[in-house]
């Protein structure tokens, strides 16, 4: 990717912005968005090498289930485009089901609510690509790959960042750099959280009956197994959540013993699989930053919150992170208040804090309720799973959460600009 002149600039000894976000994944790229065209000087630093755009081919490991919320927040900044010009894969339909006790199911589909789509299976490097390249486009927002930090300090007016060049000095210092973030440690804000004592084993496969666009996920007694369907029709991404050694034993296979585990674990649907791509193993863990915010600092996305992938949550919960603190700190600025100080800080801790518990909480009782293989508690599942199926408004309640239009969204999540940009 070429560097914009206008933007990546040669880094001075010492320079000053109002904001400098650390991280620059999906995340902390969207909020950069968010702030472009704004009167707010803003740099984006990481310590990785700027990346490549993709070239098409092969499918990416990591891939996210993006909600309708979160299209949203694309659409309005601008980035979405360039995401439908690489590849985006929607999901018209799901379907879940326990494998444990009975044949209880639920199943979506989104001419149930009236939608278009239920969400879009998306790779991370397409909705990065997109949200960089659109970045490049506002003059007031500057990009520095390959800068390393080595230390950070508050003071009563601005926050230091130290390079191996020299200082970035900045009203606040956003950490949008992930679930180790050198920012929050930093800072000393501690983390709450636990194991989950499961590793995520994901892969590109190719079956031989059409997926037909529905995303389908089976609750097996370790934990979940989905199929995530991609833009050609026999393709799917995997994301099967398992015990550590289970997953070790699973990753050491070869690709026909891997591909008989897999049929084995998931049932007919979407039909045998043919192929395995290359796979790879994440460890889960469930943290919770403390505090959201401190004097000149704000976490956002994995810097404050992981959760287990088994609702494809992650990345759409940073996004609303993104979308709300740029809404609080683009009235904070209009109003005059000091984007770093924590009166303008704790308004968007407060607004996305309890959201997040919320789905914490909501993600670990899923964990736990679907864990077990007790025949009362199988039994509990599938009544369940089947009652709420054939609730019309209850289904509907959980459809609209899903999709993320439920709750007090940013003015991104629902397609207006965060704010005044003039």
């Amino acid at each position: 990717m070429q560097a914009n002149p206008q933007n990546q600039k040669p880094e001075p000894r010492n320079s000053t912005y109002d904001i400098a976000i650390v991280g620059g994944g999906m995340v902390g790229a969207a909020l950069a968005c968010a702030l472009g065209g704004s009167r707010l000087r803003v740099v984006l630093v990481d310590a990785g090498p700027e990346p490549e755009p993709p070239a098409g081919g092969e499918y990416d490991l990591r891939v996210s289930a993006v909600t309708r919320a979160s299209e949203r927040i694309f659409r309005a900044l601008g980035a979405w485009e360039g995401m439908v010009s690489r590849r985006v894969a929607p999901y018209r339909e799901m379907h879940v089901w326990d494998a444990v006790g009975g044949s209880g199911g639920i199943h979506f589909d989104c001419a149930e609510l009236g939608e278009d789509n239920l969400g879009y299976i998306i790779e991370n490097r397409v909705i990065r690509a997109a949200l960089l390249e659109r970045l490049r486009e506002h003059g007031n927002v500057e990009c520095r790959f390959g800068t390393s930090l080595t230390g950070l300090r508050r003071l009563d007016e601005e926050a230091v960042l130290r390079t191996g060049g020299g200082e970035i000095r900045a009203r606040l210092v956003v950490g949008a750099d992930g679930a180790r973030s050198w920012v929050r440690d930093q800072v000393g804000v501690a983390v709450e959280g636990w194991d989950y004592g499961h590793t995520a084993i994901v892969a590109t496969v190719q079956t031989a009956e059409p997926h037909g666009e529905t995303a389908r996920q089976r609750f097996l007694p370790e934990g979940p197994l989905a199929f995530l369907p991609l833009g050609e029709p026999r393709t799917c991404s995997i994301v099967w959540s398992t015990g550590h050694a289970h997953a070790e034993a699973l990753l050491a296979l070869d690709e026909g013993e891997f591909r008989a585990e897999l049929e084995g674990a998931f049932g007919s649907a979407p039909g045998a699989v043919t192929r395995v791509g290359p796979r790879a193993g994440f460890p889960l863990r469930m943290r919770h930053a403390e505090h959201y915010v401190v004097e000149r600092v704000a976490l956002v996305g994995d810097a404050a919150h992981t959760i287990h992938p088994l609702a494809g949550q992650g990345v759409n919960l940073g996004l609303l992170d993104a979308a709300t603190l740029a809404e609080v700190l683009l009235a904070g600025t209009a109003a005059g208040r000091d984007p770093g100080g924590l009166a303008t800080l704790r308004r968007y801790e407060r607004w996305r804090r309890g959201d997040n518990l919320l789905m914490i909480a909501a993600m670990e009782g899923f964990k736990r309720l679907f864990a077990g293989s007790l025949s009362p508690l199988a039994w509990a599942r599938n009544l369940g799973l089947e009652i709420t199926d054939r609730l019309p408004p209850l289904k509907a309640l959980f459809m609209r959460r899903a999709l993320g239009l439920g709750g007090d969204l940013p003015r991104l999540a629902r397609g207006l600009p965060p704010g005044e940009a003039a």
